[in-house]
């Protein structure tokens, strides 16, 4: 029986971190065995708010971590396809056929766009076409393999429903060929950042990475924050809404360990440095796998290159059977195999009729 299509796919602009594994990566591992996955490395999105010739040049190293990232966590590139976006050619062809299929109106309509456009210091006459036009590569990284599930956050899921949206008018235009894609929420859509200020991102600087050695993460957990009405350990404190009570729930695998701090925590009888011990010693359990697999796979030369060449090369061809049959339906295909045929039947012509002596 065949496998659904599912896609899921990050930004190459610096290391992954706790919030990727709980938003996307977990859901990734959960379904590489049951369905045929496609996890592009999406460098052309990055261009919609870094396109100097130095970010693009850093990307180089962002890419090669990112990847590195995956393999560590346990994505397996003989069951999942890990490519790189900008290396599909299809990609940009199949951006262009979309981008016919949208209004304007529909794409400034989408709370996202404010919000990037406001984190990249944008303001309405600095915004540019691409990153209005965001949500619509996004729709040929999806359709473009026909993937019916896309895992998302909760602010991408208005991104997949202009995808369907596009989907929709195409298979109306010309024919059937497009499947509509269901979003896939994460158990924990959004993380919050260790400064309890707002989802962690690299930006904000508030991320413990997958890739941090032990005394880096002790170090931002020491630093977290939690209660701020409690100054002193005996005083009752709020564990809905805290930071580390947030993170021990999602990583502590003893979870009567974390219900009875709970208790003590809201009753006033444990001290923020016993719990934040707590979830030091939980992410050193979850996080030393990860670490040890990464650090064998660097000592593997060429190994993530050889991954994303093998990954992008396959891709090439699905992209490349896709895109025939989207041209044929919409007539494209047609017209040029008609200049074609004719151009070299009157070239015969003339070769029958004027021989090279």
């Amino acid at each position: 029986m065949n496998k659904k299509r599912l896609v899921s796919g990050d930004r190459p602009t610096g290391l992954l971190h706790l919030g990727h594994y709980v938003g996307s990566i977990h859901n990734r591992l959960r379904l590489q065995d049951s369905y045929e996955c496609f996890f592009p490395v999406v460098d052309l999105h990055m261009l919609t708010t870094k396109k100097e010739k130095q970010d693009i040049l850093d990307s180089r190293k962002h890419i090669r971590e990112m990847v590195l990232d995956y393999l560590s966590c346990g994505i397996d590139p003989e069951k999942s396809l890990i490519y790189l976006q900008s290396a599909i050619p299809a990609i940009y062809e199949l951006n262009l056929i979309f981008e016919m299929l949208v209004s304007v109106n529909r794409l400034e309509g989408l709370p996202s766009i404010k919000e990037m456009a406001k984190n990249a210091k944008m303001d309405a006459d600095s915004i540019p076409f691409g990153l209005i036009g965001y949500p619509v590569l996004q729709a040929a990284d999806i359709l473009l393999p026909r993937a019916e599930v896309v895992p998302v956050g909760k602010d991408n899921e208005a991104h997949v429903e202009l995808t369907r949206d596009i989907a929709r008018r195409f298979n109306l235009l010309y024919g059937d060929f497009f499947p509509m894609p269901q979003v896939l929420l994460s158990d924990v859509p959004s993380l919050i950042g260790t400064d309890g200020q707002g989802k962690m991102s690299k930006s904000a600087g508030n991320a413990i990475y997958l890739s941090d050695d032990a005394a880096s993460v002790e170090k931002k957990v020491r630093a977290m924050y939690t209660d701020p009405a409690r100054i002193h350990a005996h005083i009752p404190g709020t564990t809905e809404g805290n930071p580390v009570f947030i993170y021990l729930d999602i990583f502590c695998t003893n979870k009567a360990q974390v219900e009875e701090l709970k208790t003590r925590y809201r009753e006033g009888s444990v001290g923020d440095v016993e719990v934040k011990k707590c979830l030091i010693d939980s992410l050193s359990t979850f996080l030393s796998p990860i670490r040890e697999k990464r650090q064998e796979l660097e000592q593997e030369k060429g190994y993530v290159e050889e991954v994303l060449y093998d990954g992008t090369m396959r891709m090439m061809d699905i992209a490349s059977d896709s895109m025939k049959e989207i041209k044929s339906l919409m007539g494209l295909s047609g017209t040029w195999n008609r200049i074609s045929r004719l151009a070299r039947e009157r070239k015969e012509k003339h070769d029958v009729q004027h021989p090279v002596m």
